[in-house]
């Protein structure tokens, strides 16, 4: 008689399963304040996750996604308050927004490989902040723009004022969102994306246009970006040129690279490591002030301990479950 025991792919189904619990039951079980760490770091995972199908999935790695993620955030913070206050329809006018900027940014990017196209994506980044600040009669400058109302997910619903209330609807967002990107993993697009990261020369070899592939994946990584820039001004209620700025492009990269190139489930989990060390550890007393400092530690250790990053970590043999008789 034999018994057998859940292998490797059920076992999966089940963490996943009792994590979507967990997230889900949050706003009954934590204060405000984790509420609102909460939603930073699933607003903060979608920025992660455009940033992975760029660098993890399409081998380019990027520092300029902050620029569509503040282009986002500013669409969604003026629309909310001189258009309308609906989420969905903020969302929806900020991603395309952005993936209409990504487009010939973009064009000029993906001409290039490398450390150039890494350089080309800091500079795009830096110019939009620079816009951010200098462009005062859209943006109010240094001073952001403030006094957004409190989102409305659906026309006719009521306005989230409690911390809880938001959460639910970033999760559900996001939960969305990472669904979305989850089925264009297993379509032929990406596995065209994960031939021009492997070797380039041999897709263009066989007749492949891979600037266009390219050019097509950082658009749709653009207008996810302005999405999650959109989903910050619900649960800010404020933006800021620091939103478009070198830190968050850095920070996204980090937690890519944390994570593990190539899992958009690392880079989720690499997203929330990375945001906790900033905000929470960094501000512990016996580390006050040297945030910036721990994040640099942990990412040489995370370098040299983790190669392929969290998604790479196993279990010992001993400790993973195997079909026995």
């Amino acid at each position: 008689m034999s018994r057998s025991r859940p292998d490797g792919a059920a076992a999966r189904r089940i963490s996943v399963a009792a994590l979507a619990l967990g997230l889900a039951a949050a706003p009954f079980v934590l204060g405000p304040y984790a509420i609102g760490t909460l939603s930073r770091i699933l607003v903060f995972a979608l920025l992660v996750i455009s940033v992975h199908l760029l660098t993890g999935l399409t081998g380019l790695p990027t520092l300029g996604q902050s620029a569509y993620f503040g282009v986002g955030a500013y669409t969604a913070a003026i629309v909310a308050t001189r258009v309308t206050d609906v989420g969905v329809l903020q969302l929806l006018i900020a991603a395309a927004v952005s993936a209409l900027v990504a487009v010939p940014t973009g064009w000029l990017a993906v001409r290039a490989r490398g450390v150039v196209f890494l350089m080309l994506t800091l500079a795009i980044g830096e110019i939009a902040h620079s816009a951010a600040v200098n462009w005062k009669s859209l943006t109010n400058g240094t001073d952001g723009v403030s006094g957004i109302p409190p989102v409305v997910p659906l026309p006719g619903m009521s306005a989230l004022e409690l911390d809880g209330l938001v959460y639910i609807y970033v999760l559900a967002v996001f939960t969305a969102l990472f669904a979305l990107v989850s089925r264009l993993g297993a379509t032929p697009f990406a596995l065209a994306l994960r031939g021009i990261r492997d070797n380039e020369r041999r897709m263009n070899a066989i007749g492949y246009p891979t600037r266009r592939y390219a050019l097509a994946v950082y658009c749709g990584a653009g207008a996810l970006a302005g999405a999650a820039g959109g989903l910050w001004v619900s649960v800010q209620r404020f933006v800021s040129p620091g939103d478009a700025g070198f830190e968050i492009a850095a920070l996204a990269l980090l937690a890519v690279v944390v994570g593990g190139a190539g899992s958009m489930r690392g880079a989720c989990a690499g997203a929330a490591l990375v945001w906790l060390t900033r905000d929470y550890l960094g501000n512990l007393e016996a580390v006050a002030g040297r945030g910036p400092l721990l994040l640099g530690l942990f990412f040489v250790l995370a370098v040299y301990a983790l190669p392929r990053g969290l998604a790479g970590v196993r279990l010992p043999p001993r400790l993973t479950r195997k079909r026995t008789a």
